[in-house]
């Protein structure tokens, strides 16, 4: 396909503008009808040309996966097989749900040689995505005209939930340096922990920890090391219904819920607990726990694609679900966002999982609350938000309450706040042997 050249267009321009002189001036008439008629014979000649320009073969070179959030480098090589240089705008065909740094591009790709581009994608919908043909348009000889062509393959990918984060969480549980990214390294109590070894005793050991029998026989104190319980399961239920679309800065709820169950699944891996997974409200999706080291991989397997529906939350029959497939005592965590008309399934929900589970009921607060209580009330308007926020506030705390009374572990934190405080609250309720 031909499309003029801004220079054509230019030359065009200049044309009608010797015309409009020559209507007051007609003496000129010869000299511009010769000139439009080089102009257009010239075009002609320059737009038969560029047809036969060979375009330059593509290859696009991405990774198989990417992190929801993160820019990746997108390369494209261009080889030109033909005799003379081509120069030509190279624009990629990117998916829906991509946002593109640095294109178009003009490169020049020297003759029988190649050239080599690079844009910047940051994905922010997951999903299986497919990059479309690359579209080049060369510039003819004489620059009056650009030929659009459609070169390379498809190219398919997946967009993951943000595992760069879990991989910095690996590095950094590896050298014991948690506490970099807010992982709470709190004092063990010695109960309901299990049994590791004998060392000898430390300044600071409590006196139950001394084993009196082995400090006789070694004729110096001794005392017990335990380390947290293992062999014990985890399973992650998460809400897929149609509160989880909601926004909070360039990702829904929902993608913040998937980031938060990775990182908690990781850790609970590294702690030597079983992990499983199912959703609620949405696509069925079922893991069941287990300890082997891919379990993350298939959980990002089983998730990446997940969207939010339009369904309402039917926390019952989620816990009706959990129920039958889970025999052994486990720690259930609910990764959801509470609402007022929830008491009519969620506590019935609770109170069934409860009798055989530990619930752990992770709640996510929409950003805009705090927001709205940090706003001056200088006008009448934003008194009442901030009065109606402050009254839903209350509320929702006074709701969290009959659920903590009611024997669950509650969490309600903001959205980016979640992974970290997640992996908190579970290394509390394994360090206080209420598993």
């Amino acid at each position: 396909m031909l499309i003029p050249a801004s220079r054509l267009l230019w030359l065009a321009t200049a044309l009608v503008a010797l015309g409009l002189v020559v209507s007051i001036l007609p003496a000129f008439a010869v000299a511009w009808i010769v000139a439009a008629v080089l102009l257009v014979a010239f075009a002609a000649l320059d737009a038969l040309a560029a047809r036969q320009i060979r375009p330059p073969e593509a290859r696009r070179v991405l990774p198989s996966s990417l992190p929801l959030g993160v820019a990746h480098d997108v390369l494209l090589r261009l080889a030109n097989e033909g005799a003379a240089a081509v120069t030509c705008d190279v624009h990629d065909h990117y998916p829906p749900g991509v946002e593109p740094m640095g294109l178009p591009q003009r490169v020049t790709v020297p003759a029988r040689g190649w050239a080599e581009i690079r844009y910047s994608v940051r994905p922010v919908k997951r999903g299986p995505i497919e990059f479309g043909l690359v579209e080049l348009r060369l510039a003819s000889r004489a620059g009056l005209w650009q030929v659009r062509r459609r070169v390379g393959e498809a190219t398919a990918t997946r967009v993951y939930p943000n595992f760069a984060a879990l991989t910095k969480f690996a590095l950094l549980a590896t050298d014991h340096r948690l506490s970099q990214i807010g992982v709470l390294q709190r004092r063990r109590r010695g109960e309901g922990l299990d049994f590791h070894q004998l060392r000898e005793y430390r300044e600071g050991d409590a006196q139950r920890q001394v084993d009196w029998k082995a400090t006789a026989r070694m004729r110096k104190l001794v005392s017990r090391e335990y380390q947290d319980e293992r062999d014990q399961q985890v399973v992650l239920l998460v809400d897929c219904g149609r509160r989880m679309g909601a926004q909070d800065g360039d990702f829904a709820h929902f993608d913040h819920v998937l980031n938060a169950a990775l990182l908690l699944a990781y850790v609970s891996l590294r702690q030597g607990d079983a992990v499983g997974f199912l959703t609620m409200s949405g696509a069925p999706r079922w893991l069941a726990p287990r300890k082997a080291r891919a379990t993350v991989s298939l959980i990002l397997n089983r998730v990446y694609d997940l969207q939010p529906t339009l369904q309402t939350t039917d926390y019952y029959s989620a816990a009706l679900e959990l129920m039958k497939r889970l025999r052994k005592r486990s720690l259930v965590v609910i990764l959801s966002n509470l609402r007022d008309e929830d008491d009519d399934t969620l506590t019935p929900a609770l109170s069934l999982l409860q009798s055989r589970h530990l619930v752990l009921f992770a709640s996510l607060r929409e950003q805009i609350l705090s927001r709205a209580l940090a706003t001056r009330a200088d006008t009448f308007d934003r008194a009442l938000t901030h009065a109606a926020t402050a009254d839903y506030l209350q509320r929702r705390e006074l709701a969290f309450r009959r659920l903590e009374r009611g024997g669950a572990v509650c969490l309600d934190v903001e959205p980016d706040k979640l992974p970290i405080a997640l992996v908190n609250r579970y290394i509390d309720i394994k360090r206080s042997g209420r598993l």
